[in-house]
């Protein structure tokens, strides 16, 4: 006899009686809420929400094999030239973990800054899952420069030193900051003529080309770019982000690193249709333009508070300062966001794709309340 789901399911009546729960979902969060300690907070676009049910219905070929994910390809290659191949992903950090293994072999190493998020909040997977030895380099202000670079490039031929294979850098930095397209084609020529390739952590790029008034290819492929994250979470999407290879020359075995790195989404459509809308038009640059003036808006409201110092120009959608601990504390009860440097009492401020007027001016009131209490 074969048993169907019907002989096992539990009415919704028993469910409830049985204390299982309710029977559909139900909203448990206040929509209305609003944070300031990550874009990742955020929710879903609308427009990217509308393309995943448009994805949805009927059967696709699994593992990357289905229409939207063959489309894709067009899409990334309108932005960054003929060349690329996007390879979608479910996470930021699957992404510069696979993109890194691509380019490298076990015994080489990646130069960063000190700040950099394969370093900082990647819980160790670039050297523990990827194997890579991670050289980093102190920074003002999480921007590498040629001269920097060098004071970890060295050593090749030395068996006893991780051999320096790749330079990554992030636009925008993990502390708000932006590269020029000059300074990251600076730091590309700089690095192939030592023999290294490039990787850019793009979790952020769309607000960068966005506060720099720029195609996104120019932060990339025409700069030298060899391979790169793209980020999508934090720009709307539900899930996902892309590897992008820019100089297939540079890479090896990608497909299967994706797999082995558990990053391989059986149902990638999901994940390819929403980056499809994301930027078959100009949402990428809707979103991060938005989030980037809440930002401004923030930095303005709160520049002139007493006991508000500004410690970082506003460049993307990061706004970072210090106030006293204090009132830090009162003002982390009413509204989420995270201290970043606790030494100094230097927090981070980010505004994201759906923060409004009101809520940065909701917020400046109370951070003004907190100082003047």
């Amino acid at each position: 006899m074969v048993e169907t789901v019907e002989n096992h399911a539990v009415s919704g009546s028993a469910r409830n009686s049985a204390g299982l729960g309710p029977t559909d979902a139900e909203r448990r969060h206040d929509p209305a809420a609003r944070g300031f300690a990550s874009d990742n907070y955020a929710g879903v676009h609308p427009e990217i929400l509308a393309a995943v049910a448009l994805a949805n219905g009927g059967h696709q070929v699994a593992y990357g094999e289905d229409a939207y994910t063959a489309h894709l390809q067009e899409v990334f290659r309108a932005h960054f030239g003929p060349s690329a191949q996007a390879y979608p992903v479910f996470n930021g950090t699957g992404a510069n973990v696979v993109a890194l293994q691509a380019v490298t072999t076990r015994w080489e190493s990646v130069i960063c800054a000190e700040s950099a998020h394969i370093h900082v909040d990647e819980c160790g997977a670039p050297e523990k899952l990827a194997g890579l030895k991670l050289l980093t380099v102190p920074t003002e202000d999480g921007r590498l420069t040629p001269e920097l670079i060098d004071r970890q490039a060295w050593g090749w031929g030395d068996q006893h030193r991780a051999q320096p294979r790749v330079v990554s850098i992030a636009e925008s930095t993990e502390l708000g900051t932006v590269y020029s397209p000059e300074e990251i084609a600076e730091i590309c020529r700089h690095a192939h003529d030592q023999g290294m390739l490039v990787h850019l952590d793009g979790a952020r790029l769309a607000n960068a080309a966005a506060s720099l008034g720029v195609p996104l290819r120019a932060l990339s492929t025409d700069a030298g770019v060899d391979i790169m994250s793209f980020g999508g979470t934090k720009n709307g999407l539900m899930f996902g982000e892309a590897v992008v290879v820019l100089n297939p020359d540079a890479v090896r075995g990608l497909d299967y690193l994706r797999k082995l790195s558990m990053q391989l989404a059986s149902k990638m459509r999901f994940v390819s249709v929403q980056f499809e809308a994301l930027l078959a038009g100009d949402l990428w640059l809707r979103n991060a333009s938005h989030a980037n003036a809440m930002a401004a808006r923030l930095a303005d409201a709160v520049r002139d508070i007493p006991g508000v110092a500004l410690t970082r120009p506003v460049r993307s959608n990061a706004v970072f300062a210090v106030l006293p601990a204090e009132a830090t504390e009162r003002l982390q009860k009413r509204f989420r966001f995270y201290t970043w440097d606790e030494s100094t009492g230097e927090v981070r401020w980010m505004t994201a794709f759906d923060t409004t007027e009101a809520d940065i001016d909701t917020f400046a009131a109370a951070v003004r309340e907190e100082l003047t209490e």
